[in-house]
């Protein structure tokens, strides 16, 4: 079983940390002791909170990002962690390419874990939509703890 999942999106403030806080929590109501974390592929954000729409969204279904910090993504995360997932496809492709030479870290879009006719989730950030966000994040986090727990 994965015991630290990496969360990863473009700047690490609108679905990463969306997927690291709803995971956590579900994983913990499920009784299972997996680390998780969110990263983004780009670093205009490094240090700063998730953005304020996402929080607000996550904290109306009882999620708290509030203590969340953007941060990139590292060659040093495909040891640390024992899967990565991408919350679209760019931001997969940016992970293979930072991939380490000899890494196996399974390395996937997290919505192959959801059952929704989407394939990736989009980015709320200009567009809005967090609470669709939300719908599909929480989708792929049962979607992947039941896979987990097999």
């Amino acid at each position: 079983m994965a015991s630290r999942i990496l969360f990863v999106c473009l700047g690490n403030i609108c679905r990463s940390p969306t997927a690291q806080g709803v995971f956590e929590r579900l994983a913990d109501q499920a009784g299972l002791d997996i680390a998780v974390d969110s990263a983004g592929t780009g670093g205009w954000h490094v240090g700063n909170p998730p953005d304020a729409r996402a929080t607000r969204e996550a904290a109306k279904r009882g999620y708290d990002l509030s203590g969340l910090r953007a941060r990139q993504a590292g060659a040093a995360d495909f040891t640390a962690f024992d899967l990565i997932l991408a919350m679209d496809r760019a931001n997969l492709a940016a992970l293979e390419r930072m991939r380490p030479a000899g890494n196996t870290t399974p390395v996937r879009l997290f919505l192959d874990y959801g059952d929704s006719p989407h394939d990736e989730v989009p980015d709320p950030y200009y567009e809005g939509g967090f609470d669709l966000v939300l719908d599909l994040v929480e989708e792929a986090s049962r979607g992947l703890l039941a896979d987990l727990a097999r």
